[in-house]
């Protein structure tokens, strides 16, 4: 596992985080926040790679093969998201009309398909948590954007975990066999958290980043600093990630809906 935030050397334009032409850490995935202001212009045009555009906060115009979204979100607290995932050779504009901040994803496909913007009205949500489990310690949002159900032409999977205060996700802690990039934003600049991933424990800050290579993993939020963090995985070839989840059998019984019972108990 490797975690690392680059909010002093960020700048306009486009900042790497993961570049698999120098070292992808085992994500085979190129991860970057694109930093725009009013008036900014942007392209991406990707010779090999896929791409995924996820709107954080902003208001921008996406262009592609003729086609154009107008795409405005305030925060990503309150807000449902705008994602166009497109095919290699794909020339994507963006123009942004007020600052505007985009989390970019990419990865090796040979495929061609048909590019794909995912809307507010699209996004899949799972309310997780929210039935009194756990006393209510792992209440959360799961938003799928595109995965191998509504995606199988795409070799990657992206959505965003919102994550409420004081609360837990990715709970109880679980791993599978494909790598993972988790992308953090807080609601403050200073808000915080703790992520777990292979018996590791690192502090989870505004625009850091996480890869989780193997292992089990969860995060928490720090009590009056709501998280969302977008994750990212990378199909194995011949071995998609299919909501493939193996819980750590330590805390399998965390799953039992009287888990917090002796609580209660005088």
């Amino acid at each position: 596992m490797t975690y690392f935030n680059k909010n002093a050397e960020l700048k306009n334009g486009y900042n790497a985080y993961i570049d698999t032409a120098v070292d992808d850490m085992g994500t085979q995935m190129d991860i970057g926040l694109l930093l725009m202001e009013k008036g900014d212009t942007f392209t991406f045009e990707e010779a090999e790679k896929e791409i995924a555009v996820l709107l954080f906060a902003g208001s921008v115009t996406y262009e592609w093969n003729g086609k154009t979204c107008e795409a405005d979100r305030p925060d990503c607290f309150h807000h449902e998201a705008f994602c166009l995932l497109a095919p290699r050779g794909t020339k994507v504009t963006l123009t942004a009309h007020e600052h505007s901040e985009l989390y970019i994803q990419k990865t090796i496909n040979e495929k061609d398909y048909e590019a794909v913007m995912y809307t507010p009205e699209t996004v899949q949500t799972q309310h997780a948590g929210c039935n009194g489990e756990l006393l209510g310690c792992m209440e959360r949002e799961i938003k799928t954007f595109f995965d191998h159900d509504n995606a199988p032409f795409s070799n990657m999977v992206l959505g965003e975990v919102l994550n409420h205060p004081g609360k837990w996700s990715s709970y109880p802690p679980h791993h599978h066999p494909q790598p993972e990039v988790y992308f953090y934003r807080f609601d403050y600049p200073q808000g915080f958290g703790a992520g777990f991933a292979n018996g590791e424990i690192y502090k989870t800050g505004h625009n850091g980043c996480a890869v989780i290579n193997h292992g089990f993993h969860s995060q928490t939020a720090a009590p009056g600093y709501a998280m969302c963090y977008a994750w990212g995985i990378r199909h194995l070839e011949g071995d998609p990630w299919l909501k493939t989840r193996i819980d750590d059998k330590e805390h399998e019984w965390l799953w039992k809906a009287d888990a917090n019972e002796h609580i209660y108990q005088g």
